[in-house]
């Protein structure tokens, strides 16, 4: 028996084939966050960034427990809120790119949020 697909039915395959290869390859070639790698080699921390702010592992953290796990943040400031910044390196362009920062804000002494931000 001979099954026949009808022409949205083989676009729609494609796509779900492409979305799940592609998916699986930035899963494949994306670097997860390793500890002992942040701390020693801190101009290639950009290729670890994103684990570290989708897995949510800094969420809820102390800045102590924030530091004995990144080390001592570039900067920090207490204005109105403490906030610690980790350089990230600069990744390899074409273009002159802009520096980013690893930006962790802590409210009441734990951390609430965990983003980007270019120098």
């Amino acid at each position: 028996m001979r099954l026949k697909l009808k022409r949205n039915d083989k676009i729609g395959l494609f796509f779900f084939v492409a979305f799940v290869l592609s998916s699986s390859l930035i899963w494949l070639f994306e670097e997860r966050f390793n500890k002992q790698q942040w701390r020693s080699q801190p101009t290639t921390r950009y290729k670890m960034v994103d684990d570290l702010i989708e897995s949510q592992l800094l969420i809820d953290k102390t800045e102590n427990e924030v530091i004995v796990l990144l080390g001592k943040p570039n900067s920090s400031s207490t204005i109105e809120k403490d906030v610690f910044a980790y350089g990230l390196g600069e990744q390899p362009s074409f273009f002159k790119s802009k520096q980013e920062q690893l930006i962790i804000i802590f409210v009441n002494q734990k951390v609430v949020k965990v983003t980007l931000a270019q120098d």
